[in-house]
């Protein structure tokens, strides 16, 4: 079995603090694809040490923002780092690595995974605008791949609540960035004529929920007041082969090592 998980570590030095080393020691990934890393490589480095992993990381080229890695316990013959977008704030946000799988049969076979932190936007400003020109990146890069006919998993904050049953207050984010009509449109694209499937909604059941953020203000997390904004996307393949998929959401407030919670798929590869 193959275990990836993803997860917006909102500043890696943050969630380490907070704890996330014994949640990788716990639950033991084979792959970790981490987003809002938020650090140069060799703090990564500190936290992700080379006697255990092989590294991707791609930082932002503005100072303490994004930021996406992918750590691996198995080799990665091949690393590509970001959409060459040309924008600045358009890096950190996307890696890939090609990992060698051992097989039930004694070969090996190559799976690409991908780290992607999708711009957040502010409806009816400039960031929007962003978001939607790197949204049109991703969209000619997923075409690519599932044309290549690759296992590829697709993993981050997409910083896009689907459908209803993604969000818990739905109706009072109808004109929220991360809910807007032009937004999930995006993702039906994906869905529906690129063929990629959300292991995350697939083998989490019909909702509502599992959410993966929250707010750190307030009773959001207490009362489970959350958005189901970080995805695992499988080529069909591959999600054939995908068996669970959890959502890893602390037991209290104060064990949380981020605002965002791990989603954990294992595939019988």
């Amino acid at each position: 079995m193959l275990t990836i998980a993803t997860v917006n570590v909102n500043g890696i030095r943050a969630a380490f603090k907070r704890g996330m080393a014994e949640w990788v020691a716990t639950r033991k990934p084979d792959v970790l694809l981490l987003q809002e890393v938020r650090a140069p490589d060799e703090i990564v480095g500190d936290f992700l040490p080379t006697s255990e992993w092989h590294v991707a990381h791609e930082a932002c080229e503005i100072k303490g923002r994004a930021g996406v890695a992918i750590a691996s316990r198995l080799p990665m013959s091949a690393v590509r780092i970001g959409l060459a977008t040309g924008v600045p704030v358009d890096t950190g946000r996307w890696v890939e690595a090609d990992l060698e799988v051992p097989a039930a049969d004694g070969t090996t076979r190559t799976v690409t995974v991908v780290s992607t932190y999708i711009h957040s936007g502010t409806a009816g400003t400039p960031k929007m605008d962003e978001k939607y020109a790197f949204l049109d990146h991703v969209t000619k890069r997923l075409a690519e791949l599932t044309g290549e006919g690759r296992h590829v998993v697709v993993a981050g904050d997409l910083n896009i609540a689907h459908r209803n049953v993604d969000i818990k207050n739905w109706k009072g984010n109808l004109k929220a960035a991360g809910f807007l009509p032009e937004e999930r449109a995006y993702l039906d694209r994906w869905f529906d004529e690129l063929g990629w499937r959300d292991l995350g909604r697939e083998l989490g059941g019909e909702g509502p929920g599992p959410y993966t953020w929250w707010s750190w203000r307030g009773q959001a997390f207490v009362n489970d007041s959350g958005w189901r904004i970080d995805y695992q996307l499988a080529t069909p393949a591959l999600a054939d082969l995908a068996r669970t998929a959890v959502v890893d959401r602390a037991e209290t407030y104060d064990e949380r090592f981020s605002d965002h919670a791990p989603v954990v798929v294992t595939y019988d590869v």
